[in-house]
């Protein structure tokens, strides 16, 4: 916890003169789906907010938008939590990511969107080759962020950031993160490369198949048996 927060230090400048909750919330969601806090772990009030430069109360405000986001647990007397997902969640985080990612792969991309997508895809086969696969795991969240920017919507990309949180957390119940994520480094440029060649239908379809694996694998992870 203390190295994560020292960390947190550097995104002081991100809050400008005007503090927020909103911006704090906004960090320490960022902070969790770079997978820094994961599933459990007590967030110290005293620390953060030192870190931040914020006021207890501000950053009790953000805890509670992020607990309206399913990321934090307020738990009485103990304080609060990082949120570990159930796999309802990720039944539900999958329908919804079945909707928002099906639409984005039948747009049509420019150059520039390619460009952010491509950039991810190599993030995540740097990481891989580095055997960093937190680092894939971050990289496979971006990849996901620039793919449902192709909508164009700011509302819908703002859903998806909170969305690809929560993902994020459902990611630490994956015993081995290589075996989880290493396959879909591959898979991620194979769907680029449908996008780059203008074939909506077969992106679609390989985009479906690819949701199947991974919630298979997520769901595996939560039954009894492991």
């Amino acid at each position: 916890m203390d190295n994560v927060v020292a960390d947190l230090s550097q995104d002081r400048p991100r809050l400008g003169r005007s503090s927020t909750a909103e911006r704090v919330a906004d960090i320490l969601r960022d902070r969790i789906s770079e997978g820094f806090f994961p599933p459990g772990q007590r967030l110290s009030e005293e620390s953060i907010s030192e870190a931040l430069g914020v006021s207890r109360n501000t950053l009790r405000e953000a805890f509670r938008l992020l607990g309206h986001e399913r990321l934090l647990d307020h738990r009485l007397n103990r304080g609060v939590f990082v949120r570990l997902p159930s796999a309802a969640d990720v039944s539900d985080l999958y329908r919804v990511r079945r909707v928002l990612e099906g639409a984005a792969v039948r747009r049509t991309p420019g150059e520039t969107e390619l460009a952010t997508i491509g950039e991810a895809v190599r993030d995540a086969e740097r990481a891989a080759a580095k055997d960093d696969w937190q680092a894939v795991g971050t990289a496979n969240i971006r990849f996901h962020q620039a793919l449902v920017s192709l909508i164009g919507s700011p509302r819908i990309d703002e859903a998806m950031r909170q969305l690809l949180a929560e993902l994020r957390l459902v990611f630490h119940v994956m015993e081995n993160p290589r075996a989880f994520h290493e396959p879909f480094v591959d898979r991620n440029r194979t769907l680029l490369e449908l996008i780059r060649s203008g074939g909506p239908d077969e992106a679609a379809a390989y985009l479906d198949d690819y949701l199947d694996h991974a919630e298979r694998l997520l769901i595996h992870a939560f039954e009894p048996s492991r």
